[in-house]
């Protein structure tokens, strides 16, 4: 392994500088391969720009000056594959079809995900469709979800030997699953199951009942092999009304909640997905119901489901920083929300896809997911605490900043150029999220349309916040003044970096200052609960998801641990996952954690 960190020529860490020539750096479809990182951005703002058709001139100049500051950047799939001839996706975020248990189905389901991730996509799989293990079935015993599991995460594994691409995997299982207690278990062995991250569906009524102490039935759809006849009803994955299901046991939900904490405190895995919060509050809760996420989790998203991303460079954006007149650029901001959405809308239409319905659905729907990084730093630039009121009010004032103008900028876009074609004026605007938007907003929805189904979204920004320079990662607290990352090139090598945060070392370059600037306050130090209410406030800006991982001490206590998950759901939030350092899951920086179970950007 090897540890550098002097700048490079266009002024970047060194990390950066690898981060790009490891991932990003590309020949254009001209044949010309990219010397410097910003080759790589004029290369990618052409791309998106020649959509623009005979206005692409104008369009390519504003793109590329928006990269070129570092004020934005796509995700890295865009970043990677626009302007090349490389035969790879510009999305990053794909949900497969529910995986069935046949043995075709399956092929399919394998199929698909290998199609899916040698383009450079990562893909998310519902398991609740399959039968648990032992099930009588026409070919015989059903092996159950978690052995399908190993299946696809096999299929992952020969992937990553025979290319140089990454895969990342997310596989969901309903709550009353009768094979919920072996997926949870499934990543308890150092090792299991490296591709994928695991997290559970979680309903109102199993929420309920674990408040209640009350029974829990553990159910499976009763046509599905033979046995006593049904006895409850339940809304399955991908049915519009309630199914017979026959009840395979019945316990304590309070009894499955501990065992679903206890493996969360131990391993990390699994998460939890707030499944029937995600689907009220689905800007296209008329059309879909979803059951899966991405990977990271940022963009729920139904059968064949794909998003883009990009995010704001917050940091950028605060003028006089470390100064009592420290304040964001909101005007700036707004602009650069502008450009970012037209930027990821052409990615829909310049992007190869993987499989045909995935190519169907994102233009159906024209998903896109513009997000932020380097929060924490730009909170620390303006003097405000993270894990204070303050510090949360900034966060969500500046996250709707970007949302409305988002809006505003998809509504003209459609104006311009049409609405998405699932768009149905009158159910599209008794959305959840959309009557929490401006009046100006919805009325310009009822007049002109909006051309993007979903416009929000925060990911886990891991390789491109340190292409911007080494910013904190997405919404994430920062981890520490300076730390020693490891990453690994696509020969399977190590190489090891000091890494030092882009703030601190802004705020340490100016002689006579003490080591840290005031209100710095690192990851380790910030609660738990302080964690989630910074994603709260931004939550309700965001019309897709967040990824975010609660880090908490290594010494909690169980019983201080426990209350994590519940005050997420108490919080309005999609999703949780907890990570305390020094379980199985190991590490990719020298004290804790990557911010997210798997960062693949």
């Amino acid at each position: 392994m090897r540890s550098d960190t002097p700048p490079d020529a266009e002024g970047l860490p060194s990390i950066a500088r690898w981060v790009w020539e490891a991932k990003y750096r590309r020949t254009d479809r001209n044949g010309h391969r990219d010397a410097t990182v910003g080759d790589s951005l004029r290369r990618v703002a052409s791309a998106l720009a020649a959509a623009e058709g005979s206005s692409a001139p104008r369009w390519n100049r504003a793109f590329h000056a928006l990269m070129r500051d570092l004020r934005f950047l796509p995700g890295g799939r865009i970043i990677a594959g626009a302007g090349t001839r490389d035969d790879v996706t510009l999305f990053n975020c794909f949900v497969m079809a529910p995986v069935e248990d046949s043995a075709a189905a399956i092929d399919k389901a394998m199929a698909e995900g290998a199609a899916t991730m040698l383009h450079g996509g990562g893909v998310g799989y519902d398991l609740s469709r399959l039968a648990p293990r032992g099930e009588p079935l026409s070919s015989g015993r059903a092996p159950g979800p978690v052995a399908r599991l190993q299946t696809l995460d096999s299929m992952c594994e020969q992937l990553l030997a025979s290319s140089a691409r990454r895969g990342a995997m997310m596989a969901t299982l309903r709550c009353d699953h009768p094979d919920i207690f072996a997926f949870i278990a499934a990543k308890q062995r150092a090792g299991a199951l490296r591709n994928f991250n695991l997290s559970v569906l979680v309903g109102d009524d199993f929420m309920a009942a674990v408040r209640a102490d009350a029974p829990w039935p553990l159910v499976f759809p009763a046509d599905a092999g033979s046995g006593p006849q049904p006895v409850v009803m339940r809304q399955w994955t991908g049915t519009d009304a309630p199914v017979p299901c026959r009840v395979h046991a019945e316990l304590k939900a309070r009894s499955l909640w501990e065992q679903l904490l206890r493996a969360a405190y131990d391993t990390a895995e699994p998460g939890v997905l707030f499944v029937d919060r995600i689907n009220a509050t689905n800007n296209l809760w008329y059309r879909e119901r979803i059951s899966a996420t991405n990977p990271c989790g940022e963009v729920p998203l139904p059968s064949y489901g794909a998003c883009v991303l990009g995010s704001l460079n917050l940091p950028r954006f605060v003028r006089d920083p470390f100064t009592p007149d420290a304040r964001l650029d909101r005007a700036a901001v707004r602009r650069a929300a502008r450009l970012g959405v037209r930027m990821l809308d052409n990615a829909i239409d310049s992007g190869r896809f993987p499989l045909p319905q995935q190519a169907e659905v994102a233009r159906t729907t024209r998903r896109i997911g513009l997000g932020i990084m380097g929060l924490a730093d730009a909170l620390l630039m303006l003097g405000l605490r993270y894990d204070s009121k303050e510090g949360r009010r900034w966060a969500g004032s500046a996250m709707r900043t970007i949302c409305n103008a988002a809006y505003r900028t998809s509504i003209g876009l459609a104006a311009e150029k049409g609405s998405f074609p699932a768009f149905d004026r009158d159910r599209y605007l008794q959305g959840h999220f959309i009557r929490s938007l401006p009046a100006d907003i919805r009325a310009g929805i009822d007049r002109d349309g909006v051309r993007n189904s979903h416009l929000l979204a925060i990911a886990p920004t891991g390789s491109i916040s340190l292409l911007a320079g080494a910013v904190s990662s997405g919404l994430e607290p920062i981890f520490a003044p300076s730390y020693r990352r490891t990453l690994r090139d696509a020969h399977g090598v190590d190489r090891m970096f000091d890494v030092a945060d882009r703030a601190i070392s802004e705020w340490q370059s100016v002689a006579g200052r003490p080591p840290l600037p005031p209100g710095y306050a690192s990851a380790s130090e910030i609660a738990p609960e302080d964690q989630l209410a910074m994603q709260a406030a931004l939550q309700a800006c965001v019309d897709n998801a967040i990824s975010k991982t609660v880090t908490v001490a290594a010494d909690l206590p169980f019983e201080d641990f426990r209350s994590v998950y519940d005050r997420a759901y108490n919080l309005g939030l999609k999703g949780c996952t907890v990570f305390r350092p020094g379980t199985v899951r190991g590490a990719v920086v020298s004290t804790a954690r990557s911010c997210c179970h798997v960062v693949r950007d």
